[in-house]
């Protein structure tokens, strides 16, 4: 990818590369390497650097197509991460797995505002794979790969994620900070 992805307002915070690190890597053994679990997931019928050049290249494509600047690399970070912060502890609901923010009540949550243009853009690399690339996976991999492609650290993945078929698994209530208050004084004092 051009420089452009490598400035520092792209790249996401600390905090946020080790939430999406720690999801990247759900199921996968911390003595195994990149490379192995690039092999396992391509033993699968599933090749991750074909998966990560699409998505890639989706990215690139969006950026040029703007011109400004802008592109999905920051949504496509925001979106993994969403997915993987509305896990709850306490019952187990919500998560990475299940992809369940593509369904409601997920998908109308305040805090997931804008996150359909990432789920939308995504629909091409997702037909490429079909069955093969949960939702789940997918969601959760796009934001590795934006991390990955902005000069980020390169980080471990492993597929494995089984999407939900309704958002029925779902936490009845939205723990994310809300992005539909219209500006950022609202929002913060949500």
């Amino acid at each position: 990818m051009n420089n452009a992805f490598r400035l520092p307002r792209h790249a996401p915070q600390a905090a946020t590369l080790s939430i999406l690190t720690t999801y990247a890597l759900t199921t996968l053994p911390s003595n195994t390497s990149i490379a192995q679990a690039e092999a396992g997931a391509k033993q699968k019928g599933v090749d991750i650097s074909a998966v990560k050049k699409s998505i890639a290249s989706l990215i690139e494509n969006d950026a040029d197509r703007r011109g400004d600047g802008t592109s999905l690399t920051g949504t496509f970070v925001r979106l993994a991460w969403h997915c993987a912060g509305t896990y709850s502890k306490v019952d187990g609901t919500g998560g990475s797995d299940g992809g369940r923010m593509r369904f409601d009540p997920e998908a109308s949550w305040g805090a997931n505002a804008g996150l359909d243009v990432a789920r939308k853009a995504l629909e091409g690399v997702k037909s490429l794979y079909g069955d093969e690339l949960s939702y789940a996976d997918l969601y959760t991999l796009a934001g590795v790969v934006a991390v990955e492609e902005s000069g980020g650290p390169k980080i471990p993945f492993r597929l494995g994620r089984q999407d939900a078929t309704s958002g029925e698994t779902s936490p009845k209530v939205c723990g994310l900070p809300d992005a539909d208050k219209g500006s950022r004084k609202n929002t913060i004092q949500h």
